[in-house]
């Protein structure tokens, strides 16, 4: 018998300053923004009974959350304070890792990798968030960062199913999306939890309940045993989940139906939480992923020419490698400058083109003054 589950992902991010910087050129947009962080718990405890949401908020994003100045000026717009408190607590939610300044890991030097997961898990350690499965920003994956995952902590880690290949079984194109699976790099080894780039597509858009269902069980119809339908999108970016009249958004035209459905047994998909499908569906299966990211804008997600396609793109990327370069030199931690590399390897200073390439430069000039007033001590 083919049992058909569901896992629904969101991502939350904002770069270093955004909020504030919103605050002052943009109250409207501001107000659109702060209410998209408030609303899985909203939803998740209307129908805690059946709601299953997986969340992840980068570690800059949950910086500005806490800050008792955002928190003063958008106070009118929610209590951001409760809400951070209260997330920890909501049993239908499900979060997630990620970078602290949200980089792309293929793109930033290895050395890098673990202070910016440790950095996001201390941060989410002290709000009291729990993360078993990690979403690297961009869904820029690399097979180089299992053991860096796993010797972060971490079970599974969501990538697009398009950069999934089997290791040597012969396998379906329903069995390589719809299950669950291992890969293995350098001796180390973390569970793979492929996304459906065309349904999250919809996800980020717009859909309803009804096209929703009669996709997922077409795209399964040739599945076998439990399978597991991973969608996942931006949950702040655009219209459909800005739109202030929620019955008309993600959230009222979409997941309460959704939801209304299930409660009543009449959905033919059931919600489950990643790490719960895992553990009672254990994957045996290996396979690859190939290096790549999520299709964003008009790039498909095969290479990362949305971050490095230009000449300036490029530029800036070799100065964030030369400056990790100079710190990891030093041989031992130095907070102050590697605050300031690991800011700069935030993924939007390469996104925008190179409109936000010069903020690369300020946080690495920065630590390369800091370097210098330390080398001239010693």
């Amino acid at each position: 018998m083919t049992t058909i589950y569901h896992a629904l992902g969101l991502h939350m991010h904002q770069p270093p300053g955004n909020i504030e910087l919103l605050l002052e050129t943009n109250e409207w947009e501001t107000k659109q923004i702060i209410l998209c962080y408030g609303r899985p718990l909203k939803y998740a405890m209307r129908y805690e009974d059946v709601a299953k949401i997986h969340l992840g908020f980068s570690g800059i994003l949950l910086e500005q959350l806490c800050a008792p100045q955002i928190i003063k000026k958008c106070s009118s717009v929610l209590n951001l304070k409760r809400m951070v408190s209260e997330y920890p607590g909501a049993e239908g939610i499900e979060f997630v890792g990620m970078g602290y300044y949200h980089p792309l890991f293929p793109l930033i030097p290895m050395e890098d990798w673990k202070p910016q997961i440790e950095r996001w898990k201390e941060k989410a350690k002290g709000l009291g968030f729990a993360a078993e499965g990690f979403w690297p920003p961009e869904m820029g994956f690399c097979m180089e960062m299992i053991p860096a995952l796993e010797e972060t902590g971490f079970k599974y880690v969501i990538v697009d199913g398009v950069h999934v290949k089997p290791v040597k079984e012969n396998l379906s194109i329903e069995e390589i999306m719809y299950k669950p699976h291992i890969a293995e790099y350098d001796s180390s080894e973390i569970i793979i939890i492929p996304r459906d780039r065309d349904i999250s597509n919809a996800q980020e858009s717009g859909l309803d309940p009804g096209w929703f269902e009669r996709e997922v069980m077409h795209k399964t119809k040739k599945c076998e045993g439990n399978c597991l339908v991973t969608t996942w999108s931006d949950g702040e970016n655009g219209g459909w989940f800005r739109q202030m009249h929620e019955e008309s958004g993600f959230w009222g035209h979409f997941f309460a139906p959704y939801m209304e459905k299930v409660r009543k047994g009449d959905c033919h998909i059931t919600p489950i939480k990643i790490s719960e499908f895992i553990e009672e569906n254990p994957p045996e299966t290996y396979v690859e992923v190939r290096t790549g990211a999520w299709n964003v804008a008009n790039t498909s997600g095969y290479d990362f020419s949305q971050w490095e396609g230009s000449e300036k793109q490029r530029e800036g990327i070799e100065e964030l490698w030369a400056t990790s370069r100079e710190y990891h030199r030093f041989g031992r931690r130095i907070p102050a400058v590697e605050e300031h590399i690991l800011r700069a390897e935030t993924s939007c200073n390469l996104f925008w083109g190179d409109a936000w390439v010069h903020r690369i430069y300020e946080d690495t000039k920065e630590a390369k003054r800091l370097m210098e007033r330390i080398k001239v001590k010693e």
